[in-house]
C-alpha cells in the first residue's frame, strides 16, 4: 500500500514530451499539487523555458532544465523525488526514460511512477535503488485483496450532493476540471472534497480515492463506494466531486456507469471537446457521440447533467467563446471554459445543490 504521508520536493521527467498529450501527469502537477513542491521539469526540448508558459502560457516559476545534473545544481532547494510525468500508450517506460531514472537514482532521488509497468519489475532500477538506498514508488500497485471492499449499499448513507465529472473521451481534462471545481468551492467557503480515481490525483495530494484501472473488476464498485463513504463520514463535506475516467462509450475503456450507479452521483458535469471528432482521435474507433445524445444517455441512468465544460484544444479564444455560446443555446445548460475562465460561474449552481440536499424535501 502506498504511504499516504509521502511528500517533498520534486522534479518532473517528461523526456521531450512536455507540450504533448502523453505528459498529462506532468500537466496536472504543473498546475498544482499539495503533495510535492515542484522545483523543475527535465525536458531537453523545452529547456530554458518556464513550464507553465510552455503548458498554457501562464508563468508558474517552474524552470525547465535540460538535464538532471543541471536541475540539482540550479534548484533553490534539495530535490528529494523524481516524478515520471508521462503516460505513454501501453503504460510502458521508454528506454530513454529508464536511463534517465537510473541517473536520478544515482543522484539519490526517490522515484515515483504511475505507469502500468511497475518500477519494481525492472531489474536494473531495483538493483541501483537498492545500492543507493532510495525508494521506487509505484502508484498503480494494487492493494492486497484482503484490504479491498465489495459494494455494500453504504453509499445511500451519504447525504451531501455527489457530482461526477465525466468526459466524452480520454485525455479530455476531467481531473483538471474536478480539481478546479473543488478548489473554487473552497475559495467560496464551501467544504468540498475530491475523490481521485487516477495516479495523477494521488500525486497532486488527493486524500481519498484509488487508481481505478488497477483494480480487480469485482472491487471497482466497492472501492469507489468506500472512498466516497469514508470521505463523507470523516470530513463531513458540503459536496463531493468524483474524478471520472475515459468515457461512457469509449470502446477502449467504457467507464462512467460506476460513478452514476455504484458511486451515487445524481449530478454530472460533462467535459466535451468540440473539435475532437473520434475516440482517441482515431477514426477506426468511431465518432464521438453528439453532446445532446450523451446528456440524454446520462439521464437514462437516473442522473442529471448540470453543466458542460469545454476542452478547447485546437481552438482559438474566439472559437472557444463561439462554442461556449452555441452549446449554451443548444443545451440550455451553463457552459464553462475551465482553463480560459475558471469555474467560479458554477459555484452558485453547486450552492443550490447543497441547499436542496439540506431542505426537508430533499
Amino acid at each position: 500500500m502506498i504511504d499516504p504521508h509521502i511528500q517533498g520536493t520534486a522534479i518532473i521527467l517528461t523526456d521531450g514530451a512536455l507540450k504533448d498529450g502523453p505528459a498529462k501527469t506532468a500537466h496536472g502537477l504543473i498546475r498544482g499539487t499539495e503533495r510535492f513542491t515542484i522545483l523543475g521539469v527535465i525536458d531537453p526540448v523545452w529547456a530554458g523555458h518556464d513550464a507553465g508558459e510552455v503548458l498554457d502560457g501562464k508563468k508558474r516559476n517552474i524552470p525547465v532544465y535540460a538535464t538532471v545534473q543541471e536541475a540539482i545544481q540550479s534548484a533553490p532547494r534539495h530535490i528529494e523525488y523524481a516524478l515520471v510525468g508521462i503516460a505513454p500508450k501501453g503504460g510502458k517506460l521508454p528506454p530513454e526514460m529508464i536511463r534517465l531514472l537510473l541517473e536520478c537514482i544515482r543522484h539519490g532521488l526517490h522515484i515515483v511512477s504511475g505507469l502500468h509497468q511497475n518500477l519494481n519489475d525492472i531489474p536494473e532500477l531495483v538493483q541501483e535503488a537498492s545500492q543507493k538506498g532510495v525508494q521506487l514508488i509505484d502508484i498503480r500497485k494494487p492493494k492486497p485483496k484482503d484490504q479491498l471492499h465489495f459494494w455494500s449499499g453504504k453509499i445511500f448513507e451519504v447525504t451531501c450532493p455527489i457530482v461526477a465529472v465525466l468526459g466524452m473521451d480520454t485525455k479530455i481534462g476531467k481531473r483538471t476540471t474536478t480539481r478546479l471545481f473543488t478548489e473554487a468551492c473552497r475559495r467560496h467557503g464551501l467544504r468540498a472534497e475530491m475523490i481521485s480515481t487516477g495516479q495523477t490525483g494521488w500525486m497532486q495530494g488527493a486524500n481519498y480515492g484509488f487508481v481505478l484501472d488497477t483494480m480487480y473488476n469485482d472491487f471497482v464498485s466497492g472501492e469507489l463506494e468506500h472512498a466516497i463513504h469514508s470521505c463523507f463520514t470523516e470530513q463531513h463535506p458540503d459536496v463531493i466531486f468524483l474524478e471520472g475516467q475515459s468515457g461512457l462509450r469509449n470502446p477502449s475503456g467504457p467507464c462512467g456507469a460506476e460513478f452514476l450507479l455504484s458511486g451515487g452521483a445524481r449530478y454530472v458535469i460533462l467535459q466535451y471537446a468540440p473539435k475532437r471528432m473520434y475516440f482517441d482521435d482515431n477514426p477506426a474507433w468511431g465518432p464521438i457521440p453528439e453532446l445532446i445524445d450523451e446528456i440524454a444517455l446520462i439521464r437514462m441512468y437516473g442522473s442529471e447533467v448540470i453543466a458542460v465544460t469545454l476542452n478547447t484544444e485546437k481552438c482559438s479564444l474566439e472559437e472557444a467563446l463561439q462554442y461556449q455560446q452555441a452549446y449554451r443555446s443548444k443545451t440550455g445548460l451553463p457552459v464553462l471554459l475551465p482553463l480560459e475562465q475558471g469555474v467560479d460561474e458554477g459555484i452558485n449552481l453547486i450552492r443550490r445543490l447543497i441547499a436542496s440536499h439540506k431542505s426537508p424535501s430533499a
